[in-house]
């Protein structure tokens, strides 16, 4: 017995070590987890000056960073915006073949040039850009700009096809796609097409778009989700799956231009200047839904709250005090400004342009445009770049089925 005794000692004390390091694995792991997700929210706010791009610069780099053609994919978890085209390809995706506010005494400008758009005057002034929430959207800071003329609504399908039908007008989403472009891809791969949101049937982690985004030939603004989709009865939808090429050509047509990032803002605050939401304080006022936005549990299930499961058709939300509609959800918006996170360190005060080179941490290989107002994916749980004051960014050659835009013109 006396010699059992020692054996007993040291076997409950590598009983004990053993247990210590079960804990620790698991404490670990945990610290990981929490890491990661940490990094996927804050991926955004680092900064390098010494990698911008312009588009004919990002031309001679070729279409994307390396760690887009191995599939590595730096996330910002309140960025809902789909991956580019480039990484729906080289990624590992693959191709699936599957109560309203006044708008006071502000008039109808009508339109100049072929469309019938209507618009609005939207009085020159200055206003407090920006927000405190993200890190790109920051400083907030005094910018002015002058008086001009927007669309009403975003452009609608019925607008871009009397534009197409009038110039046969090829989008980019049409176009055979360049294999040089596109380093790696197999060449039976490469085929016209554009991004999809296919949601699973199940809960996925939030750190992966590619879970929820699909490259599927054959989709195009025709055709936004593929083959089988149709816009067929629904001309009075945003048109989606316009790159920034294809909104130039139908702004030259119309005789208007894309908006400038700081009238785009400047217009959605309507001459208030709430945190939140451009309409106020709470996302439903007297429990009115004030935009076409996502409910339930993103990305698999949506509960179609506001009665819609995507697109909704223009007008179908409370218009803002000067007269405009869907400046927030429904579908993103191009901007003309090249994105950069620090660029409002030095934005200037009056009619800003956006910088003269574009820099994006997550993607420093590919030139971004801004993209402003979120669209019908955008909720809490994920995506809140729809709030007031913040900011979205896009490949110029990448389109989706939640991206349109409207146009303005000078006054």
């Amino acid at each position: 017995m006396n010699l059992q005794q020692p054996f007993n000692k040291r076997d409950r004390f590598f009983l004990n070590s053993q247990n210590v390091v079960i804990v620790a694995t698991i404490l670990f792991g945990i610290f990981l987890l929490a890491l990661s997700l940490s990094s996927c929210k804050n991926s955004g706010s680092s900064r390098n000056k010494n990698n911008s791009l312009t588009e004919s610069a990002a031309a001679t780099k070729g279409s994307s960073s390396t760690d887009a053609r191995q599939g590595k994919i730096a996330m910002d978890c309140t960025l809902c915006k789909e991956p580019s085209r480039a990484q729906l390809l080289m990624g590992g995706a693959g191709a699936r073949t599957d109560s309203g506010i006044d708008a006071g005494s502000r008039t109808d400008a009508g339109s100049k040039g072929n469309d019938t758009a209507k618009m609005v005057l939207i009085e020159g002034g200055s206003f407090q850009m920006g927000s405190d929430q993200f890190a790109d959207a920051q400083p907030i800071h005094r910018v002015h700009v002058s008086s001009f003329y927007m669309d009403t609504h975003e452009v609608t399908n019925d607008q871009f096809a009397r534009f197409v039908a009038a110039t046969n007008y090829i989008t980019v989403a049409e176009r055979p796609l360049n294999p040089k472009d596109y380093p790696g891809v197999p060449v039976d791969k490469l085929v016209p097409g554009s991004g999809v949101f296919t949601p699973p049937g199940h809960p996925v982690s939030l750190n992966n778009p590619m879970a929820w985004w699909s490259y599927v030939p054959g989709a195009n603004w025709r055709h936004p989700k593929g083959p089988g989709s149709s816009i067929e009865g629904k001309g009075n939808l945003p048109v989606v799956q316009v790159c920034y090429e294809d909104c130039l050509a139908y702004a030259k047509w119309t005789g208007k231009r894309l908006p400038t990032e700081a009238e785009w803002e400047y217009a959605a605050r309507a001459g208030k200047h709430f945190e939140d939401y451009y309409w106020g304080k709470q996302l439903r006022p007297g429990g009115h839904f004030m935009a076409n936005n996502f409910q339930g549990h993103f990305p698999d299930h949506n509960t179609r709250a506001d009665g819609y499961d995507e697109l909704a058709p223009i007008e179908s939300y409370p218009r803002s005090a000067f007269g405009l509609y869907d400046m927030e959800g429904n579908a993103w918006e191009w901007c003309n400004d090249f994105y950069r996170p620090d660029y409002y360190a030095s934005s200037p005060v009056n009619n800003p342009q956006g910088p003269k080179d574009s820099y994006d941490p997550e993607e420093p290989g590919l030139v971004k445009r801004v993209q402003r107002g979120g669209s019908f994916l955008c909720s809490d749980e994920y995506c809140i770049r729809y709030k007031a004051g913040s900011r979205g960014k896009g490949e110029p050659k990448s389109a989706s089925n939640n991206l349109g835009f409207r146009l303005v013109r000078d006054k």
